[in-house]
């Protein structure tokens, strides 16, 4: 795609508070495309600002460009049938759906139907299950919808999911949905760039933390020596300075080159669902962004989380739950006043989207003050060697209040690095392999010893994990310990349990791997592109193990098979179709190998699985 020369225009120009809350009228500029003016007709059928619902067996889609203005400086975006979001899709359970997509680009593009169970030709991930749209052509998407639930779709070329290309699909299930409610609405959180993504990408590859603004400042450094003494202080601040590392390094892009968007609308556009007191409204919340954990509450409701990743789940009740790109979960609140912000805020605390549940069109609420800036820990670093928050059960420590803005850093002994192995360190003896078979051993969680790969010792490394923590019940870094009580991956419990009752017959192991400063991803410190295909036989169970050696977090998505995740002793916790691998965590979960071909197994944030996170997993 040919983008915009506009694109040079230097981002200072743009005034920040403009920028992070966007504009009132943002977005697809309508009236220049004729698909955008039918989107903003259709549009009202759900709320304002929301994408075009298209229903039945029978879809054509085309995937082009519009302008759009977001910050206040027009800019070109790549958009289905000139809407951004792309149309929401429903489908029944059962049917076989067809989906004609055509493509208006100068480059080529695809669809791929996140979460959905379908043959790998129809996955529409180039080079992997099919050669790609090229410009001018229509490929025919058929297959038989096997499930039903809340999902999403979106571009596997280049950049186009960052530039637009993304939607909602709900799938009602064939029989009578056992979820109720009288009224609904999807809410796709993204975010937006004015720069070139390619342009963003390699900035970070001169400068990892290029976009981080919350540096540890002089301020910082006086409070931990009132707090912990100078000494402590110096001793930490010298600790992070020669790991050559930043305890707030928790995301890669800020609001300093996002915008924060809920249905394609910047926070200042105020998206607004209705609804009358005492009803029952089911919000069907999708992480569409391509960089962004959004932390999501509505001060004043209490959320019911009712289904994740498209799956029902037994209902478990929060005010806060965490996620990232490629996520789904349905919620279901009961608001009685006038108007209740929904609220979700970036995971580095610089930015957020925002929306409203209102009885009348043009109300607001409150909306929330950004939360403080966490440093990350000694546990999200170490693990289980870490100390403090490690071991601990933190979803307890979610119903209370207090907590020390750094983390929980003070009075911890950071002279001691035992534990974590920096990429400098040399001399450790690791016979792993990558993508280590271990053939069938006990249950996950059994065993503490960490084995890395010989290619986690290379320039593309900078630390790895010796004993990486287990514990699901942590909500991550922020949320610890904030008076609410947030959703952690342990309250989750699939309804009917797993689909597959067998166990492990096998287990294969891998490292989530990078380097900051060079700003390279990879599996077992090997990118995409360097590495080999992983091999399931077909009809196989096989436990999954990731250990993640960075310290940030990883929404990891396997295509065309569930990921079923357990708890560290092995049993069945939830089915996932992405799973969020925290700093130094250790993840396990099932596959059954159910789906022959090729598929891809990546790492959501889109930098990375374009820098090198990314791996193709072959079933034969």
């Amino acid at each position: 795609m040919k983008r915009s020369t506009t694109l040079a225009v230097p981002l200072p120009a743009i005034p920040r508070r403009r920028f992070v809350q966007g504009l009132v009228a943002g977005g697809v500029l309508l009236g220049l495309s004729p698909f955008a003016r039918a989107a903003g007709m259709q549009s009202g059928r759900t709320s304002t600002g929301s994408a075009a619902i298209l229903s039945g067996t029978e879809f054509n889609l085309e995937i082009g460009e519009s302008p759009v203005n977001f910050t206040g400086t027009p800019r070109m975006a790549t958009t289905v049938n000139g809407s951004l979001p792309a149309p929401t899709l429903r489908w029944r359970e059962g049917d076989t759906v067809t989906i004609r997509v055509k493509n208006r680009l100068n480059e080529t593009t695809s669809i791929h139907w996140h979460g959905i169970i379908l043959p790998f030709q129809m996955d529409g991930v180039p080079g992997i299950s099919f050669a790609g749209i090229p410009p001018g052509e229509t490929f025919t998407y058929r297959f038989k919808v096997q499930q039903s639930g809340t999902y999403w779709y979106h571009s596997h070329s280049g950049m186009q999911e960052a530039t637009g290309v993304y939607g909602a699909i709900i799938i009602d299930p064939a029989q009578t949905d056992s979820i109720r409610a009288d009224r609904e609405y999807v809410v796709q959180l993204s975010d937006w760039t004015d720069e070139d993504p390619m342009r963003v990408l390699a900035k970070l590859k001169m400068q990892g933390d290029y976009y981080n603004y919350n540096q540890p400042t002089a301020v910082d450094f006086f409070q931990d020596a009132s707090q912990m003494g100078l000494k402590a202080a110096i001793d930490k601040r010298k600790m992070w300075n020669e790991m050559r590392m930043s305890p707030t390094d928790l995301a890669d892009l800020s609001a300093n080159v996002l915008t924060y968007l809920m249905n394609g609308t910047a926070p200042a556009g105020n998206w607004t669902g209705l609804f009358r007191p005492g009803e029952r409204v089911r919000l069907r919340f999708i992480n569409g962004a391509a960089n962004t954990f959004y932390d999501v509450r509505i001060p004043g409701l209490q959320l019911t989380i009712v289904q994740a990743d498209g799956v029902n789940v037994e209902p478990v009740t929060v005010d806060e739950f965490r996620f990232g790109p490629g996520e789904t979960y349905d919620v279901l609140v009961q608001p009685k006043d006038d108007a209740y912000t929904v609220y979700a805020q970036a995971m580095d605390r610089t930015g957020y989207a925002r929306g409203t549940l209102a009885t009348h069109a043009g109300l607001e609420a409150p909306v929330p003050a950004l939360d403080p800036v966490e440093w990350l820990t000694m546990a999200d670093m170490m693990g289980a060697m870490g100390g403090g928050m490690a071991g601990m059960s933190h979803g307890a420590a979610n119903q209370s209040s207090g907590g020390t803005s750094h983390g929980g850093m003070a009075g911890m002994g950071h002279g001691n690095m035992a534990g974590m192995n920096h990429g400098s360190m040399q001399g450790m003896n690791h016979a792993g392999m990558s993508g280590m078979d271990h053939g069938a051993m006990s249950a996950a969680g059994a065993s503490t010893q960490v084995r890395h790969a010989r290619t986690e010792y290379g320039p593309s490394i900078d630390m790895r994990v010796d004993m990486p923590r287990t514990n699901l019940d942590d909500p991550g870094i922020g949320l610890r310990n904030n008076g609410r009580r947030v959703l952690t991956l342990s309250d989750l419990h699939t309804v009917g349990g797993p689909m597959d009752p067998r166990g492990a017959e096998r287990e294969i192991e891998f490292h989530l791997t990078g380097n900051m400063e060079r700003y390279t991803w990879s599996f077992d410190g090997v990118e995409f592109g360097k590495s080999t295909p992983v091999h399931f036989r077909y009809g196989e169970r096989v436990r999954v193990i990731l250990h993640n050696d960075t310290m940030m977090t990883h929404p990891m998505h396997l295509h065309g098979m569930w990921s079923e995740l357990e708890t560290p002793d092995g049993q069945f916790q939830a089915r996932r179709h992405t799973i969020p691998v925290q700093p130094a965590q250790r993840i396990s979960f099932l596959v059954t190998a159910d789906a022959l071909g090729r598929w891809a197994w990546h790492c959501h944030l889109m930098l990375h699985m374009d820098a090198g996170m990314f791996r193709e997993v072959v079933v034969a």
